[in-house]
């Protein structure tokens, strides 16, 4: 498909109380104080990022299209500009020096002082475009560590297989796409990067294989404090679960197990550790995860955000946070990417629904 870059001003304005009454956001149950409204409609949201100058980043992964948002100074969405459409998969975005990163499975872009003109977006630069090209666990996250890294995820191009080189694998390279190394094996389909504040330390989520039936394998909550290190795919899952078809007796012990089990095909997606000040304190330093929610369990879950509680590096509780999305058996929407706007509230995309929402805490 062509890259098309297009200027469209004003997609939407801000929600209305009207507008905001169309999504069943009655039906989102959170802790006491917690309030979620809808902050912004946009087409199949998926990775967002903060920019500069009162701008969000979008990426829409089946719709081929970022979008950039702008927020008054009371955190309002007040409207859109179309940076790109026809990408690829554009799942993964980042943000470095006043330029934009966007993934499309074998390429990255980068456009360049964005925030100055996202109404005349330039054309990008093309950081590298030798990662692989199958669209099979193709939709990479990206996100900068404290390193000056770029990371990218490349999931394994199967359900479960012995990958080729170059596959399974977290990667980072330099913000110019140069010195490419292999900073994680073992990881079957990472999405979430986040790092742990003031640590070097990258968490991210990692979705279990299928076929296996309903409750196992787990997905994982995994933490990586170096690297080098090998999680286990594809012959063991959750740390102790050898694989029926790759794994054998005692291979567990090999393997780094995840910091922390999640539900089983919950497709955990999106993570952020909580750096505002807005939410509580027993909510600080603490990791939200968006779960989009199974596609083969004969019943399902996930389609919540859950909450991963924090002592020091060890996680000692994970437990649901935001549900409701999932009613029964028949899912309205299906959380996907999570953002703490600088005054502490908590962006929730929602690519099912087509929707932005924002969680605020007052009492």
């Amino acid at each position: 498909m062509q890259l098309r870059f297009a200027l469209i001003l004003a997609l939407w304005v801000a929600v209305s109380p009207a507008s905001a009454m169309d999504s069943p956001l009655d039906r989102i149950s959170l802790p006491p104080g917690f309030h979620i409204e809808l902050w912004a409609k946009l087409s199949n949201p998926r990775a967002m990022v903060l920019g500069g100058d009162h701008l969000v980043y979008v990426g829409s992964m089946r719709a081929g299209q970022v979008n950039a948002v702008r927020y008054d100074e009371n955190y309002r969405a007040t409207g859109s500009y179309r940076i790109a459409d026809g990408l690829n998969m554009p799942a993964g975005l980042a943000y470095r020096d006043g330029s934009l990163y966007v993934s499309a499975v074998s390429r990255i872009l980068r456009f360049n002082a964005i925030d100055q003109q996202p109404d005349h977006p330039p054309a990008p630069t093309v950081v590298t475009d030798q990662l692989p090209k199958e669209g099979h666990h193709g939709a990479r996250y990206l996100a900068f560590g404290p390193d000056g890294k770029l990371y990218v995820p490349i999931g394994a191009p199967c359900n479960i297989c012995v990958p080729e080189d170059g596959y399974a694998v977290i990667l980072r390279m330099n913000p110019d796409g140069s010195g490419s190394e292999v900073f994680a094996r073992g990881v079957r389909n990472p999405v979430g990067l986040a790092w742990r504040p003031g640590h070097d330390e990258l968490w991210f989520t990692d979705n279990g294989r299928d076929e296996l039936g309903d409750d196992i394998p787990p997905d994982e909550l995994n933490r990586a404090p170096k690297p080098g290190l090998h999680f286990g795919y594809p012959y063991c899952h959750g740390g102790d679960l050898p694989d029926p078809e790759y794994g054998s007796p005692g291979i567990c012990a090999r393997y780094t197990p995840p910091a922390r089990k999640l539900g089983a095909h919950v497709a955990a997606l999106g993570l952020r550790f909580y750096t505002g000040k807005q939410f509580p304190k027993a909510y600080q330093g603490q990791i939200f995860i968006a779960e989009h929610g199974s596609w083969n369990r004969s019943k399902k879950s996930g389609y919540r955000i859950t909450l991963a509680r924090l002592k020091g590096n060890r996680v000692v509780a994970y437990e649901p946070f935001a549900s409701g999305w999932l009613q029964g058996e028949s899912a309205w929407g299906r959380p996907a990417d999570l953002l703490v706007l600088p005054d502490g509230s908590l962006l929730v995309s929602d690519d099912q629904a087509g929707a932005i929402y924002r969680i605020s805490y007052r009492q």
